[in-house]
């Protein structure tokens, strides 16, 4: 017979009822008294005596009890049922009839879970076998909802480095050895370069009162590729058609020979633009540019030019920019030093010196020569900023802040001002939408000349909300983003002086005297020097 759960059945004869105990079986589950009380509350018998009823249904054994006189009905078996909360399942249990009650019947429990909403994913084999069985305070699950399939995204697979992060050599003495870098990935022709997984499509659930759960939606994507680059006829594979290198940028995989230039970038070869990476083999002289889709390396040294590229740049000696020269790289920036001038990484700096120079790192910017210092101007980091010296003994303006990426933080200014803005103008014009508002709800009519301007008025409230709501959004994720910045850290290896301003997040401090081999990071809602 296997486990059962205790329960009783009435048995009405002469007017009185006659409790019929039957203890579990196998460990299964005693019978509740407030549950049993409840039972017999609900088929009008009362009167009996509850202590020898709470020892009758405790017992471990069979047994049986008057309770008295009661109304001379028999009645019908009893189906209870409970729906989770998530409508995925209804789980019922039966009370006997009396003696001589009817027996529910399969239309009769389809009856019920109808009349309970439950049309989806009815189990008819748990029902016949309840009436096969008649297991009585027993759970059975008579439906069960049918729970999304969750589909893949599309996803590609790359057969080669996509995100270079090969740093100069540091050499014994402490110095960095700009020269000797290599990170160039190179590929032969026929090389296989990405594969495309496509998305798999999941499958929308149900619940058991048919309402449908839908699944998320997957993403899709494309093998995004230029030049010197062939497909497989079903696009899911590319492959290089030259030997040369690769690169990934903006997800779009670039296969191409490198540009040389032996000598200088002046008037010999005039600004280059050109679709892969750059190789100068000398200088880039004053005035000129360099534009590149790849990285661009300099064995020279940058005046008071424009370099622009989306993979990284190298500089092997160092930028003297004159106020005027820029470097603006995607990616990381090496370079031996960088003078009076701007330089911009949306991955990390490592650079041997800073002086008097604005300087904006995505990432970390690590000043590692063995005498290497940050003196004056603005350093802006992402992550970290780590440096020998910070400052000057003549009090040169130096300015250090980390802990958001500089773009990001740009963003989260204007979102600020935006904000207030949008927040005026919602503030000016919801007086006058409901002045006309309540002008109409009088029951005065508004000539069309007014009547176009408060639908007006309105649609650019309705506007304005929603790009105040909009804005909000992104400006709490960058804000949680900027107090979270668990990274954000100025490392000294051994002096600051007085005078250096540092940002942390949203906290800001001037060193007030100097130190040495020390570090400064946000905890607890304030800026802490720590010793190394």
């Amino acid at each position: 017979m296997g486990q059962t759960n205790a329960y009783m059945q009435i048995e009405i004869a002469d007017s009185n009822a006659i409790c019929h105990y039957y203890p579990a079986v196998d460990g299964g589950r005693p019978l509740q008294v407030k549950e049993a009380e409840s039972y017999l509350d609900a088929h009008d018998i009362t009167g009996y005596d509850k202590m020898e009823f709470h020892r009758l249904i405790s017992s471990s054994e069979p047994g049986e009890l008057n309770l008295g006189v009661c109304p001379n009905i028999d009645f019908a078996e009893v189906m209870y049922s409970k729906i989770s909360l998530d409508k995925m399942k209804i789980t019922c249990w039966f009370y006997p009839p009396s003696l001589e009650g009817p027996h529910m019947n399969a239309k009769d429990i389809m009856a019920e879970l109808n009349r309970k909403g439950v049309v989806f994913g009815i189990d008819q084999e748990k029902i016949l076998e309840f009436l096969d069985q008649h297991y009585y305070n027993t759970e059975y699950v008579f439906a069960m909802g049918k729970q999304p399939v969750i589909g893949k995204d599309a996803k590609i697979e790359y057969f080669f480095n996509t995100n270079p992060s090969l740093k100069p050599k540091h050499l014994d003495d402490g110095s960095v050895d700009y020269r000797d870098l290599n990170t160039i990935c190179e590929v032969q022709k026929g090389d296989l370069l990405a594969r495309l997984i496509p998305e798999e499509k999941g499958e929308n659930g149900k619940d058991i009162t048919g309402r449908e759960i839908p699944t998320r939606t997957v993403k899709s994507t494309r093998l995004s590729y230029g030049k010197n680059i062939t497909a497989n006829e079903t696009k899911t594979e590319i492959f290089s058609a030259v030997t040369g290198h690769v690169t990934l940028v903006g997800g779009q995989v670039f296969v191409s020979d490198v540009y040389e230039v032996p000598a200088d970038v002046d008037n010999s070869t005039g600004n280059i633009d050109y679709n892969g990476n750059v190789h100068i083999g000398g200088s880039v002289r004053g005035g000129f540019t360099v534009r590149a889709t790849g990285d661009v390396i300099v064995d020279g040294v940058v005046e008071d030019a424009f370099i622009e590229c989306d993979g990284q740049v190298i500089v092997k000696c160092g930028i003297h920019g004159m106020n005027k020269g820029v470097i603006d790289a995607k990616g990381n920036v090496i370079i031996q030093f960088i003078e009076n001038a701007k330089v911009f990484s949306g991955g990390y700096i490592e650079t041997g010196s800073i002086l008097y120079s604005e300087v904006n790192a995505s990432e970390d910017i690590l000043v590692t020569d063995k005498k290497g210092f940050i003196t004056g101007g603005m350093i802006r980091a992402g992550g970290k900023v780590e440096s020998r010296i910070i400052g000057s003994s003549m009090g040169a303006m130096t300015k250090i802040e980390v802990g958001m990426a500089p773009d990001k933080k740009e963003q989260y200014a204007t979102l600020q001002k935006s904000i207030m803005m949008l927040s005026q103008k919602i503030n000016k014009i919801n007086p006058i939408v409901k002045t006309y508002q309540d002008y109409l709800k009088a029951g005065k009519a508004l000539d069309k000349k007014n009547l176009m301007y408060l639908n007006n008025m309105m649609v650019e409230l309705r506007e304005n909300k929603k790009k105040l709501e909009d804005d909000r959004m992104i400006f709490n994720s960058l804000h949680q983003e900027l107090l979270n910045s668990k990274h954000a850290k100025v490392v000294i290896t051994r002096d600051i002086f007085p005078g250096v301003n540092i940002t942390i997040s949203d906290i800001s401090i001037t060193t007030k005297d100097k130190r040495s081999y020390c570090m400064f990071e946000k905890k607890n809602g304030e800026i802490c020097i720590t010793n190394l």
